[in-house]
């Protein structure tokens, strides 16, 4: 098995923060994605955690080409196959299994999750060096991440949960780090309200972090 890096790697260098959207509404998606992208946030992930989802990730993909719309969240295989029907094309799991990596091999990318050094070595042994640290804030933060540098100095991590405008610059400036993940771009008021123009700047914020 291996990770599809010649498809992963360009979207986690292409922007610092992806953002990760939990979305009730279908509806909003295709103008939230455009809006995102128009920041300089093209590549965002749609959690699988709501009955809209897929339609969601359906919608970016047909509807916004400028996009990149990835699944997160995807807890089996079934999910992932779910998620890359839709139109995903990048998919993220808060684990690593071996039953995740198998539906992944030669498809759409799999950013699995890991953060004890056994689930590292686990993801290592599979061909995965480009990973999820979920949740970030409350497994030890920079710190923890920091630690891993040495005994891992092939692995590249995204570091999602309790990533905020406060603390994704430090983040960032570690060397194993690639991108982030948060949902601050897009709060929950500015896309029930369908104040784009406010999404689009928190957007332009974030990525000139790159």
């Amino acid at each position: 098995m291996a990770q599809n890096l010649d498809a992963l790697v360009p979207i986690m260098d292409g922007q610092p923060v992806i953002p990760v959207i939990v979305i009730d509404d279908a509806g909003s998606a295709a103008p939230l994605a455009r809006a995102l992208a128009a920041g300089g946030l093209p590549a965002v992930e749609i959690t699988l955690r709501t009955e809209a989802a897929l339609d969601a990730i359906a919608a970016i993909a047909s509807e916004v080409p400028e996009a990149i719309v990835g699944a997160g969240t995807a807890l089996d295989a079934g999910q992932y196959e779910a998620a890359v029907a839709a139109g995903a094309r990048f998919v993220v799991s808060p684990g690593f299994t071996p039953d995740l990596a198998d539906a992944a091999e030669g498809s759409v990318p799999l950013l699995p999750g890991c953060v004890t050094p056994s689930e590292i070595m686990a993801a290592l042994a599979e061909g995965y060096t480009h990973l999820k640290f979920f949740p970030a804030g409350q497994a030890g933060g920079v710190a923890y991440i920091k630690a891993l540098a040495s005994p891992f100095s092939a692995v590249r991590f995204c570091p999602t949960g309790g990533v905020s405008p406060d603390n994704a610059g430090d983040y960032l400036a570690l060397p194993n780090v690639v991108c982030v993940g948060g949902s601050w771009v897009a709060p929950k008021e500015a896309v029930a309200g369908g104040d784009w123009d406010r999404i689009t700047a928190l957007a332009k914020e974030a990525a000139e972090w790159g």
